[in-house]
This record gives structure tokens, sequence and C-alpha cells, in this order.
């Protein structure tokens, strides 16, 4: 291939953790080749991609990308089953004709590679086309689909047409931590990636009038829609809570993410804590940031005990339960952590690896 590449990136809209997986390597690979021509398409706002991907890229329509479905959420933690299932027998009701019809559209954008985070319509209409293409994340749709819907009406059939879209791409890029993939997505396992920001805790006391001793605490779901009740929780001497500005938050010590005006790997590598729901991108970036983390167990989530884990393995970490977590009844646990010296920080050692790996593929 010569230098006027093409690679189009396809990023799930499931909460921000496809995003996190997926920018670094696409800004570590444009520092390299910066003559590679990126586009993307996504159903993520293009506000959040411009800021997590640094690289120039052109986004593909208004609408971005809906071939992946995800999971449908009845709650910030809870997925609902009965209505992503209707979604998937919708979605596959003419399977044939949306491979074509993916196929045509991805000849019109003529690229020279397809890497996707994981929707796999991208996958099945490359693969029809004779695209080049691989898949990329810690989980794939499929695996998902199965522990939640595979009994249900129609499930059986859209697990195979899923299995053999990722079967057919080249690879699967399988992020660490990562659940176990099949032998026939042609696994390639990737070290962990996170985007590492920097420490500014200096400028965020200044910003929110907060002396040097204050904890701060970031509370965050990853980008998945709902919220925390924090207005419940009670106050904890010496401890200020970033909280997303959506969330309208009425409790004294709570500060909005968006007042500080920074990027989130920068707020994220500057707090004391991290409270979140268990995650790809909430773990590893905390992890790879020396952040602790305190959590709610997700235990109906595949992903969960795999992350959890390794969580557990390579940083300093507290699970509590669910009601815990909603009624603020945590402060004992948050206390542990906050006296804890930070741990050291994880390499996010996958970056250079998937980079590697895409330049090889893109001709260089």
């Amino acid at each position: 291939m010569d230098k006027q590449s093409h690679l189009l990136v396809c990023i799930s809209a499931h909460g921000f953790g496809h995003v996190a997986q997926t920018a670094p390597i696409i800004n570590e690979l444009h520092a390299r080749l910066p003559n590679v021509r990126i586009t993307v398409r996504s159903m993520v706002r293009l506000e959040y991609l411009r800021s997590r991907i640094h690289a120039p890229f052109d986004r593909v329509g208004d609408s971005g990308d809906a071939s992946d479905i995800g999971m449908l959420m009845s709650s910030a933690l809870d997925v609902d089953a009965e209505a992503s299932a209707d979604a998937y027998r919708a979605f596959h009701r003419d399977w044939e004709a949306s491979v074509m019809h993916e196929a045509a559209a991805l000849r019109e954008l003529k690229p020279d590679f397809v890497l996707a985070n994981v929707g796999y319509l991208p996958l099945a209409g490359a693969h029809h086309a004779g695209i080049p293409c691989a898949a990329m994340s810690s989980l794939n749709w499929a695996d998902i689909f199965a522990h939640y819907c595979g009994r249900l009406a129609g499930g059986r059939q859209v697990i195979a047409q899923m299995g053999d879209s990722y079967g057919g791409a080249g690879a699967f890029l399988r992020l660490t931590p990562g659940m176990p993939m099949d032998e026939r997505y042609h696994p390639h396992e990737i070290g962990p990636v996170a985007d590492v920001g920097r420490f500014r805790r200096d400028e965020i006391n200044a910003r929110l009038n907060l002396t040097p001793d204050r904890k701060v605490v970031l509370v965050s779901l990853g980008g998945v829609a709902g919220r925390l009740p924090t207005d419940r929780w009670p106050r904890l001497p010496g401890v200020s809570w970033l909280v997303p500005a959506s969330w309208r938050s009425t409790h004294p010590d709570a500060c909005t993410l968006e007042s500080l005006g920074m990027p989130f790997g920068d707020i994220l590598a500057s707090i004391d804590t991290l409270i979140c729901k268990p995650g790809y991108g909430s773990f590893v970036e905390a992890a790879c940031s020396g952040v602790p983390v305190l959590y709610s167990r997700r235990d109906d989530w595949p992903e969960t005990a795999v992350l959890a884990a390794w969580l557990d393995r390579h940083a300093a970490c507290r699970e509590v339960s669910r009601t815990a977590l909603e009624e603020g009844g945590f402060a004992e646990v948050l206390q542990l952590l906050l006296v804890r010296p930070r741990p050291q920080p994880v390499a996010p050692a996958g970056i250079v690896e998937a980079a590697d790996w895409l330049q090889a593929r893109l001709g260089f």
C-alpha cells in the first residue's frame, strides 16, 4: 500500500469504554504515519470523539454508525435482555441483505483496512467486499448476547451470524484484561490500553477553590446513560465529589467535571479515588494512572469477573454493594483507599503492540 492508505475505524457507542480502548491506538498510529487517512464511524457524539482522538479524522454521516446495537439498558447497571433481544432480531431479520448493503457502503468509502471495536456487521461487510479487517476489544457481542439472550426466541441464529462475522475477520485483537475468545475468531493478545493524562491537581484545587488537604473523588459511569443518586449521599469530612453536570447533583460537596475544562484523562490522573461500575475504560485507565478504585460489582455482566480479578492484581481497589453505592454507605471503605499510598501505575503496553500490528497491516 502507498502512503495514502485509508483506515476505517468503527467504534461502538455502548458507553465510552470502546472509545477509550481505540483512541490511544489511533493516536499512536497517526504519530507514526501522519499521512494515513482515518475515517471514524460511531454513534458516540463528535465532541467526545475529538476529545479522545487527537489525530485528524473524517466522520461518516451526521448520524454516525448505527450498525452496532450493543446492549440496551434499563438503568446504568442493568441490561434489558428482552428489549435487546427484540432489537437484535429486527437487526438480523434480513441479515444477508444487511451484509450486502454494508459491503456496498464500504466499497464506496474505499478503505484499505477496517478496524471494528466491536461491531460485527462492518466485519461481515468487509469480508464480503474483500477488504482486510480486524476486530479489537476486551469483549465481543456474540458472547455478551449469548449470556443475556441466547435462550430467547431467535437467539441461536443471531449468535451464529455474529460468530461467522467475527470469524471472517483476519484477527481479533483481544485487549488485556479481556474475556476469553473463541479460537475461530483468530485472537491476538494485546496488552492494556489506556490514555494516561497529566497530573494537574494544583490547577484543580485552584479552579474549585479547594485546600491541598481536601480529597477529590471522581464519580463516573463510563458514558452509560443514567446517574447515581449522589444527592442522597452523606457529607464526608474533607471529601469533594466530581460528577457529570448532566446529573444535576444538589450535594453540597459536588462539583461538575465540565467546570474544570480539562481532558478526562488529566482529571482522572489527578484525583484521589475513582468511584465507578466495572468497565474496561474506567478500570484500566485508573490502574494505568495509579488511581485507587471503589466499584459496585455487576455480577450479571460477563466481563466483570475478568476485569475485577485484573484490577485486584494491579491496583488498589475495593468492592461495595449496589445498595451501598446508591445510598452512599461506603465511607469506611473509601477512607481505606484514601489513606493508602498511590499504587504503582500499570504500563499501557497494548498501545504500541496494537499500533505495531496495524502498521504492518497497512503495509508500512
